[in-house]
């Protein structure tokens, strides 16, 4: 049995860790540490991990697998020395997702942490990275919007089929935000209101084009091609889920003509995403609703035969398949367990 910990247990992508790693038939979570809440029992801190007699402490104490869910900058100086020292980390901050230390800088607002380690972080989005997860020490987790629209997005960059003039629309619950109080996400600010945010530059902007530019096909030129990335989120007045809408003009050519178009779409993203356990290309427009609680994202790929544009819909857990399940499912591949290990509870609803 795998010993594990948690940096940061007292937000919400830290509890969702230990919610999930309760049942993982593998893994153990045997230390929980916290900026906040030292000394206090799990237990007290979130009544519904009452399932644990864990004390919240500053270090980590005796773990074979270190998780952090710590803020930007704050968590890549917390696991600098577990990874200096060959353990397996799975890092849920932007600290590694990120390539270019000067890029980190500019979007984070301070140099980075540990520039010598950004060679071997690994970008831990698995179905399109999943060798490099196993054999990887240190996992950077992707972001949630990221997660849920590379996904939407991976098999038509892929193929060749979008041109890169690429439009993602996001609505995220507020927990997005984290447990740190703000005025825009009090009940009587955020309750029957929807807001657009982040318009002069999302921080996960950069990782959504990073990472699609890895996905493009490779060009006639030296270079593939950058994608312009137009980025828009959004806070909508629930708690979990993410529901993006990415928008791309098909490359003339590539595919037939009329329905024949939404058909070939439907097959390539099938084929893509064949045996995939956490991804499920759907038949109609999916609801936030239906991943609730679970690692899945769910995909609707379609046509808009008039403009000739792909348009993608994909819903996932913000939580989940956004943080915590992501970042299991990333563990498990690392260490050689079932990738469903922990993971296969289906959504909570209605």
């Amino acid at each position: 049995m795998i010993k594990v910990g948690i940096l940061n247990v007292t937000g919400y992508a830290g509890a969702e860790l230990a919610r999930l790693l309760y049942s993982h038939p593998e893994a153990r979570l045997t230390s929980v540490g916290g900026r906040s809440a030292v000394g206090k029992p799990l237990a007290e801190v979130f009544p519904h991990l009452a399932c644990y007699d864990l004390t919240v402490t500053e270090r980590l104490d005796d773990v074979d697998f270190v998780f952090s869910a710590l803020p930007h900058a704050a968590s890549a100086e917390a696991v600098v020395p577990y990874v200096r020292q060959g353990m397996a980390v799975v890092d849920l901050s932007a600290d590694f997702r990120l390539r270019d230390p000067q890029e980190y800088a500019d979007w984070y607002g301070a140099s980075h942490p540990a520039p010598d380690l950004l060679p071997d972080a690994v970008y831990g989005l698995s179905e399109l990275n999943r060798d490099g997860v196993r054999q990887a020490k240190l996992v950077a987790n992707p972001g949630c919007y990221p997660a849920g629209a590379l996904l939407a997005l991976a098999p038509a960059v892929k193929a060749g089929i979008v041109a890169p003039d690429i439009i993602v629309d996001s609505k995220s619950g507020v927990s997005g935000a984290g447990r740190s109080l703000g005025l825009s996400y009090h009940f009587a600010e955020a309750n029957e209101s929807v807001s657009a945010y982040g318009l002069e530059g999302h921080r996960h902007l950069p990782e959504i084009a990073q990472e699609l530019a890895c996905l493009w096909p490779p060009a006639e030129g030296p270079q593939p091609p950058a994608p312009r990335l137009t980025f828009t989120p959004h806070l909508v007045p629930m708690t979990r889920g993410i529901l993006s809408t990415c928008y791309a003009p098909l490359v003339p050519g590539r595919l037939a003509s009329g329905e024949g178009a939404k058909e070939q779409v439907r097959e390539l993203y099938g084929e893509f995403y064949r045996g995939e356990p956490f991804v499920r290309v759907v038949d109609s427009p999916p609801a936030t609703k239906q991943t609730l609680g679970n690692n899945l994202c769910l995909v609707y790929p379609t046509v808009d035969l008039r403009s000739e544009r792909l348009v993608v819909v994909s819903a996932i857990d913000n939580l989940v398949k956004g943080a915590a399940g992501q970042a299991v499912q990333n563990m498990n591949l690392m260490l050689g367990f079932p990738e469903t290990a922990g993971l296969d509870a289906p959504a909570v609803y209605p």
